[in-house]
């Protein structure tokens, strides 16, 4: 039997839960994160030559133990005034740490400052990029991995893993061609999870169970438009996510006889089956595709170009203001080179007043001040979905983004 070196901690989660479980986390939590040919340049100069003391967060400690629960984006804040120059992070420790991603809990960061500048150094032993743990030495009959080695992830994925799954953002004619619910069985005016119903295609376009694979859809409604701010130009519309479907046979047609004795053609709508539900689904209600899982990673960065968007919608229901972690739409998409990881800054439009103290009483627009900090996290064409990252006051609908520096 052959031996393994392998972790206490990996012994223990070894189990086909676990794996699934890492499986379902791998976008947030998935250790192969990429790093740009701009970043590492960035990184391997600022290995040279350190950090700026001025660029230094004035309360960064001189030493921190990296906890359970950190994010690359807090330890980035916590030593950097600009979090989102993680790059530079990686830099003052790039001889310690090869892959930024890679920074476990337990590991000892230690800043250094000397002429003028500062370096970022992980204490002793453990600047090996490897995770601090002790090692035994088992000959196991079954042989498990984690997709997680327990590095630390850029941002809590809790705070976004709804909005992955979610909202749906589709343009005027995706709408009209995606299919939708005609009936379901019994006549019944809801229907949930383990009920089935019946879909048509859109414009006598029959909906075809012609692929390989069996066919997933998301089943949504109320699909409102998205307005730009500034030219009330429609961008596109934001679908609610209230379920999933499986097709389970496509739509064809029948010949029916009519109470004459003559024959008629009717139209046999395919049947889907519901298999997940956030809500209860009805008639009317369409359907897109499943896309497919994304392994996407975030790594904060600004934009390279000059950005100037607009805020224009707060996710949720009823939301007037948007806080911390919560989610907005900007007008903003891949179109307009927006990329995933891209940090804006919030700013807030300044007030218009009268200088009372002015004889002349003259309209004065008091300067924009910025409101805090967002990233974006899923793109489409001419829209994008942003986390609020850090905020002062509250986010409103048509609140101005421009780049963070």
């Amino acid at each position: 039997m052959t031996t393994h070196l392998m972790t206490k901690s990996t012994v223990a989660i070894a189990a086909l839960t676990t794996l699934v479980g890492a499986l379902m986390a791998a976008p947030a939590w998935g250790q192969n994160y990429p790093v740009t040919a701009d970043q590492r340049q960035t990184a391997n100069q600022v290995a040279e030559t350190g950090v700026p003391l001025g660029e230094v967060a004035a309360s960064a400690p001189d030493r921190y133990t990296i906890k359970s629960g950190d994010t690359l984006w807090a330890i980035s804040g916590l030593f950097l005034k600009r979090a989102w120059r993680w790059p530079e992070l990686w830099g003052m420790n790039l001889n310690d740490i090869k892959n930024p991603h890679l920074i476990y809990p337990g590991q000892i960061l230690v800043l250094e400052r000397k002429n003028g500048m500062a370096r970022l150094r992980v204490e002793g032993a453990q600047a090996t990029g490897e995770a601090p743990t002790d090692t035994v030495r088992v000959s196991p009959r079954t042989r498990y991995e984690t997709l997680s080695s327990g590095a630390l992830p850029t941002l809590r994925s809790s705070v976004i893993e709804a909005f992955l799954a979610e909202p749906i953002i589709v343009d005027e004619a995706g709408l009209k061609a995606a299919p939708r619910i005609v009936s379901t069985q019994e006549g019944r005016v809801m229907v949930t999870r383990g009920d089935r119903a019946y879909v048509r295609g859109p414009n006598g376009t029959p909906l075809m169970d012609d692929q390989p694979q069996l066919q997933q859809f998301r089943i949504f409604r109320n699909a409102t438009p998205l307005k730009d701010p500034t030219t009330s130009e429609v961008l596109g519309y934001e679908a609610q996510y209230v379920g999933k479907a499986t097709l389970v046979r496509g739509e064809t047609t029948a010949e029916i006889e009519n109470k004459d004795g003559s024959l008629s053609t009717a139209v046999v709508p395919a049947t889907i089956d519901i298999v997940g539900a956030k809500e209860e689904m009805r008639v009317g209600d369409r359907m897109l595709p499943e896309p497919p899982r994304q392994l996407l990673t975030y790594t904060p960065h600004a934009p390279e170009a000059k950005v100037s968007g607009r805020i224009v919608s707060v996710y949720g229901n009823a939301v007037v203001n948007a806080a911390q972690n919560q989610v907005v739409a900007i007008n903003r998409g891949t179109r307009d080179g927006m990329e995933v990881g891209h940090v804006m800054a919030i700013l807030k439009d300044g007030a218009r007043m009268v200088d009372k103290s002015d004889e002349e009483r003259p309209l004065m627009k008091l300067p924009d001040e910025r409101n805090g900090l967002l990233m974006v996290f899923r793109t489409f064409d001419r829209l994008s979905y942003a986390l609020i990252l850090e905020i002062t006051d509250g986010v409103r609908v048509g609140d101005r983004l421009t780049n963070p520096r």
